[in-house]
């Protein structure tokens, strides 16, 4: 099979590999007109100019000139028909979840109730200025990295002084949140001490907290502060390897969902495996987290439907309103989002990429919205408010507590965020490619595996390594943070 038809009423169809000018198509009755590369899209039948472009069921766009049946569609051929302004209804809709027998893994108790799936130990700068000191920290003490203690991180970033407003507030809210993660066993706060987030106003922020997982260093009052530093680490190991694994039910599970570098497959295969992953824990009783509100706009309306109540509709059709005009209020149009990586790999507009990318949400009803650093607190399918960026929201999708990350990719990226960060091919020939970045294989479903039997091994992967099996980018080492900026830096 070299082609896809997603959906009946689509009026075009997917090429799962590059089909040759001349070549006959299995659909539609006719042949190609060009070349149409692995993930691109041909028409199945003529489309005139000004009319709808038509994938996954839903308009992806408009027709710029005539298309012939078995041409090329892309940017060349088809635009956006999305604006600033967009009208929605709340149309509740209620879907099946599948049935899924109990299941567990093994991690860790916390004393809170929670549960984690890593015990590590963090260093948290609360400024940029001693990102030097924590990533020395945690160099010289990685023998701490033993028995119990999966690991020792430093998350440096370049915020917490010179910052105003909301981005101050933002800043403090995120880092905060990632102190009180449960997969670290251990965190050390590091500030300087004459920032702007003053050590007091941590601590106000974080609230309550253990003095046996949590300590402070201020490096200006330390005579020298990383032998006070190796100190403090050591006391936070030796209460870290108190812990042990432990059989826990997948409901306690958060799992956070986002793509990065997409092509023309992931929304055929990588994220719909998502999202079948995404049903199946959420009938176990457990937690995924969607983002990457600019990827929404023009597909919101297939999470909007399944809002599990009005006031959570109202709440995401306010979040995606606050992000157009966080836009908007930049002089950016809401509609040109593709990246060059993504429009190479076959997609060709922001419509085309939002429908591919709501997939990883499945079919669960949406009980809650976050804000940007906030936590989840309800159990099923939770959006997130935050950008696209991948590091960006990876951080973000921590920071709410998310134990671990899938993330689709038909391009691939090496990157990690402080969560286990699972690396899903969109095609075979990426697993293949790039055996050192990628953890699971969704391209098999192009060559017919069914989704939900693509899910169910996800779900099973995902379970491995909620008990300690590490992913591709942990045996690496990749691990890093970035906090979303808006406004000025003094």
């Amino acid at each position: 099979m070299k082609l896809i038809q997603i959906h009946p009423e689509d009026n075009v169809a997917v090429a799962l590999e590059t089909i040759a000018g001349g070549e006959a198509l299995e659909l539609g009755g006719t042949t190609a007109l060009e070349e149409i590369q692995r993930g691109h899209k041909v028409a199945l039948r003529d489309i005139s100019a000004g009319s709808d472009v038509v994938k996954y069921g839903c308009v992806i766009g408009k027709a710029t000139e005539d298309i012939s049946a078995g041409a090329w569609v892309h940017v060349h051929n088809t635009r956006t028909g999305l604006s600033e302004e967009a009208a929605y209804t709340y149309g509740h809709k209620t879907l099946p979840l599948p049935r899924t027998a109990p299941r567990t893994f093994q991690g860790y108790r916390r004393p809170d109730g929670r549960a984690g799936i890593r015990n590590e130990l963090w260093i948290i700068p609360t400024v940029g200025c001693v990102n030097g000191v924590a990533q020395s920290l945690a160099h010289s003490n990685q023998h701490l990295a033993s028995g119990s203690v999966d690991g020792l991180y430093a998350f440096p970033h370049p915020f917490g002084c010179s910052q105003m407003g909301d981005d101050h507030a933002q800043t403090r809210k995120l880092l905060a949140a990632l102190v009180r993660h449960p997969n670290a066993g251990g965190v050390l706060v590091l500030g300087l001490g004459c920032e702007n987030l003053t050590m007091d106003q941590f601590k106000a922020e974080l609230g309550q907290w253990d003095d046996r997982r949590v300590k402070f260093l201020i490096c200006q009052e330390a005579e020298d502060e990383l032998s006070v530093g190796s100190s403090l680490l050591e006391e936070l190991a030796d209460y870290a390897r108190t812990f042990r694994r432990e059989p826990l039910p997948a409901s306690e599970l958060v799992v956070g969902m986002k793509c990065g570098g997409s092509d023309g497959l992931s929304g055929i295969t990588a994220n719909p495996t998502v999202g079948r992953f995404s049903d199946r824990l959420i009938a176990l009783g457990g937690s995924t987290v969607l983002t990457e509100v600019p990827e929404m706009f023009g597909a919101e309306g297939i999470l909007f439907d399944r809002c599990a109540d009005r006031s959570i509709f109202e709440k995401a059709v306010k979040m995606v309103e606050d992000f157009k005009h966080y836009f908007t209020a930049h002089g950016q149009v809401v509609y040109e989002n593709p990246s060059p990586g993504n429009k190479a790999g076959g997609i060709t507009t922001l419509e085309d990429k939002s429908c591919g990318c709501v997939q990883k949400g499945g079919s669960a009803q949406v009980v809650d919205v976050l804000s940007y650093g906030e936590a989840v607190t309800k159990k099923g399918l939770n959006l997130l408010s935050g950008p696209g960026n991948d590091l960006v929201s990876a951080t973000a999708l921590t920071a709410a507590g998310a134990h671990l990350i899938l993330f689709t990719t038909g391009r691939g990226t090496p990157f990690g965020a402080p969560a286990p960060t699972v690396k899903i091919s969109t095609n075979t020939s990426l697993f293949t490619r790039k055996p050192g970045w990628i953890d699971f294989n969704a391209g098999s479903v192009a060559g017919g595996e069914d989704l939900e039997a693509a899910g169910e091994r996800l779900l099973d992967l995902v379970l491995e390594i909620a008990g300690g099996m590490l992913t591709k980018t942990e045996l690496r080492g990749a691990r890093e943070i970035s906090i979303w900026k808006d406004g000025v830096v003094l």
